[in-house]
């Protein structure tokens, strides 16, 4: 596991009887809470942390089931599941006036948390929400030849399986290689570290259940209308969202005006770290 100590200190939190979340926790002020996409974890933005634990307490989380978080392997990682953990520790550590920041379904949890928490969140930034799939893993397959083949795999029952222990460091990158539009390949030591964590027991069951649970990451939308606070809603020009469903989520949340950042895909806090921290800082 990569050496974090220099951005900030990591912790593991008990948020229920069985479950566990890792979490790095850098600077001073009010909180800050980074949501990373899926197949991601915390290491996710370590680019953006140093700068924004300069103006907040910066919480970066791995999701349950990613990164080094406890895994279990009966329960449905769908939308409401993550929600709750997150939900879970804030109330841990009693947070409030927080930040959301997220990307991807990070993004949607961003949105869904601060629908459930509207005393404890004052802004959102949602960066690339990710609620639009209309079939299995449809965001990510959209972003080249090599990751519609693969993941599309996952879905096969049985084969899907065995199909997605095959995956390591080179396949990995040249699937998330479809969601960087600045960059030509995602930075070494991230990839390195994203492929480690993926040997862990029990975290193929994680991968594909998320995609098994597509659906609720489109349901998680009813949700928005309930969102209090500000919302900086944000999408890279090369994001695997079309026009219309980034209109319809920001439709959704008020009719709020999207925020288009040029040259960027999916992963914008690793594709154009410097301009997303622009935009945290003036939200």
């Amino acid at each position: 596991m990569k050496d974090l100590s220099g951005i900030g200190q990591v912790a593991e939190i008990q948020i229920d009887n069985n479950r566990t979340l890792r979490y790095l926790k850098a600077g001073k002020g009010n909180p800050l809470i980074l949501l990373h996409t899926i197949r991601t974890q915390l290491d996710y933005f370590q680019e953006v942390i140093p700068t924004l634990a300069k103006y907040y307490t910066v919480y970066a989380l791995d999701l349950p089931g990613h990164g080094y978080s406890s895994i279990d392997t009966k329960a449905s990682y769908d939308e409401p599941y993550f929600r709750k953990a997150v939900g879970a520790f804030i109330e841990q550590l009693d947070l409030q006036k927080i930040t959301l920041v997220g990307e991807s379904i990070g993004a949607v949890l961003a949105l869904t948390v601060a629908s459930m928490m509207p005393e404890r969140v004052v802004k959102v930034v949602a960066s690339n929400t990710y609620d639009y799939d209309t079939r299995y893993a449809d965001g990510v397959r959209r972003g080249n030849f090599f990751a519609n083949f693969v993941i599309g795999n996952y879905a096969i029952p049985i084969h899907g399986a065995i199909f997605a222990a095959l995956e390591n460091w080179l396949f990995l990158g040249i699937a998330l290689r479809g969601g960087l539009r600045n960059k030509s390949w995602m930075p070494n030591a991230l990839l390195t570290e994203l492929n480690r964590a993926g040997r862990r027991k029990g975290y193929r069951y994680v991968e594909r259940n998320v995609f098994t649970h597509w659906k609720s990451w489109g349901k998680a939308r009813a949700l928005y209308s309930g969102v209090r606070a500000p919302v900086k809603l944000i999408y890279g020009d090369h994001d695997w969202s079309t026009m219309l469903e980034r209109q319809r989520t920001a439709k959704e949340l008020g009719g709020i005006n999207v925020v288009t950042i040029e040259n960027t895909g999916h992963f914008g806090f690793v594709d154009n770290p410097q301009k997303m921290i622009e935009i945290v800082l003036d939200s």
